[in-house]
C-alpha cells in the first residue's frame, strides 16, 4: 500500500519583491530656472517638478478648466456639435469692453449661433476671452455660478492650490500650481472632443471664420496639445501633453511650465516653449526599457523527498521606465505537482503590462523505494 499512495504535492518559494527599482540614478532634469514646472507619464508615473511652492496667476490656462466643466456639464461624442449658443447684446457689448484692454478676442455679431464645439474650439486654439464669458453665462446663468462650479471641480480634483475668480484667466487673481495643472489637463483630456480639438491646428466658426491654435509646438517633439496663457503678471506658461514612442509602447507625457519672462506674449511663448523642449528632449533620452529583473534563479521548487529545482524568469523582466522609478511587481504560482520536469512553467512575474514565465530548470527526482517505504502520511 505504501508504494502505491499518492505522492504528495511539491513546495514552491520565491523571493521575488512587490515592488523594485528601475537601477541608476533618478534623472537629472533640465527645470526652469526660474517659474514652476511638473512632468509625468500616463501609466508610469510622476517624474519631478520644481517650484509651485506658491500658486500663482495662469493667464488663459485657466480656460482648460473652464472646457473641463462645459464638457462634464453638456457632454460630447463623436463628431457631435451640440446645442447652441446664440450671441446677444450684451455678449457683444462684453466683447467691445474687452478689447480697451487689449485681451485675446474673436468677433462676434448678435443673433450669431455657435454650437457648444465652435464654443470650444475659440475657446483653446484663438484663446477667446469673450467666448470664455459666454460660455461661463450660458452654463452657471452668471459668470459667477460658473465659478462656483469651476472651483467645486478644482476641490473634486484634488487642486488644492487653486482659485478660479474668472473663467478666461485674465485676471491675476486665478491662481495656480503646475501640478495642479497637471492633475486638470489628466482629467480633461478623457474627454476624446477635448483631446481633439486642442490638436487642431486652426479651426472656421461662423462670424471670425478661421481661427488658428496659438500653440505653437503642436506637432513638434510628439505635442499635442494643451494650453498656452500669457499675461504681465503671470509669464508665459503652457500646459502640455506629448506622445512618446519606446519600443512597442505608446506613452503619453503631461506636463506643465508655468511663469516665465519675457517683455510681452510673444518673448513669454518663446520662452516657455524653449523650457518644455528641453524637459521632452530630456524624457525622450531617459524613458527606456530596462531589466528590473534579471533571469537568475528568483525560487525553488523542492519535492517532499528532497529534490529540488530552482526557479528562473524564461527571459530578464523589462519594463519602460526610468532610472530610480518604483515599479509594482505581481508573481503568481501554480501548483507544481508531486514533481517537475526542466523548463516546466511554475509560474508568472509581471509587472507594467509586461509577463515573463516563471520555468524550473531542471527535473526533480524520483522518489526512492526507501522514502516510499518509510514516509509519513
Amino acid at each position: 500500500m505504501q508504494l502505491k499512495r499518492e505522492l504528495p504535492p511539491a513546495t514552491l518559494a520565491t523571493e521575488i519583491a512587490t515592488t523594485l527599482k528601475i537601477p541608476g540614478a533618478a534623472p537629472t532634469m533640465p527645470w526652469p530656472s526660474e517659474g514652476s514646472a511638473e512632468l509625468m507619464i500616463e501609466g508610469l508615473g510622476r517624474i519631478g517638478g520644481s517650484g509651485g511652492e506658491t500658486a500663482e496667476p495662469i493667464g488663459s490656462v485657466a480656460k482648460v478648466m473652464t472646457a473641463y466643466v462645459i464638457l462634464k456639464n453638456h457632454p460630447l461624442d463623436g463628431d457631435e456639435e451640440g446645442p447652441e449658443l446664440t450671441v446677444t447684446a450684451a455678449d457683444v457689448a462684453d466683447h467691445d469692453r474687452r478689447t480697451l484692454t487689449g485681451q485675446s478676442l474673436v468677433p462676434v455679431q448678435v443673433g450669431e449661433k455657435l454650437t457648444e464645439r465652435d464654443a470650444l474650439e475659440a475657446l483653446m486654439l484663438p484663446s477667446a476671452n469673450n467666448i470664455a464669458h459666454q460660455l461661463a453665462v450660458w452654463d452657471g446663468g452668471t459668470e459667477a455660478g460658473f465659478l462656483e462650479k469651476m472651483n467645486a471641480a478644482a476641490d473634486e480634483l484634488g487642486m488644492t492650490d487653486s482659485e478660479y475668480t474668472d473663467p478666461s484667466g485674465f485676471l491675476p487673481t486665478t491662481i495656480s500650481t503646475a501640478p495642479d495643472q497637471v492633475k486638470l489637463a489628466r482629467a480633461a483630456l478623457k474627454f476624446d472632443v477635448f483631446a481633439e480639438i486642442v490638436e487642431l491646428r486652426d479651426a472656421q466658426i461662423p462670424v471670425a471664420g478661421k481661427i488658428r491654435n496659438y500653440n505653437d509646438l503642436l506637432g513638434v517633439d510628439g505635442v499635442f496639445g494643451i494650453k498656452t496663457g500669457s499675461t504681465d503678471q503671470a509669464g508665459g506658461n503652457l500646459v502640455f501633453a506629448a506622445r512618446l514612442k519606446v519600443g512597442a509602447k505608446n506613452l503619453v507625457i503631461v506636463g506643465a511650465v508655468f511663469n516665465q519672462p519675457g517683455a510681452n506674449t510673444p518673448e513669454q511663448l518663446v520662452a516657455v516653449n524653449k523650457v518644455v523642449r528641453k524637459l521632452l528632449a530630456a524624457v525622450e533620452k531617459t524613458v527606456k526599457e530596462y531589466s528590473v529583473l534579471p533571469a537568475k534563479p528568483v525560487g525553488t521548487v523542492q519535492t517532499a523527498w528532497g529534490s529540488s529545482s530552482t526557479v528562473t524568469p524564461k527571459t530578464a523582466l523589462k519594463v519602460v521606465g526610468w532610472p530610480g522609478l518604483a515599479v509594482k511587481v505581481k508573481t503568481t504560482t501554480t501548483k507544481p505537482g508531486a514533481q517537475v520536469s526542466a523548463g516546466q512553467q511554475v509560474g508568472e512575474v509581471q509587472a507594467s503590462g509586461v509577463r515573463v514565465p516563471l520555468l524550473a530548470d531542471a527535473a526533480t527526482s524520483e522518489p526512492s523505494l526507501w522514502w516510499k517505504l518509510t514516509r509519513r502520511p
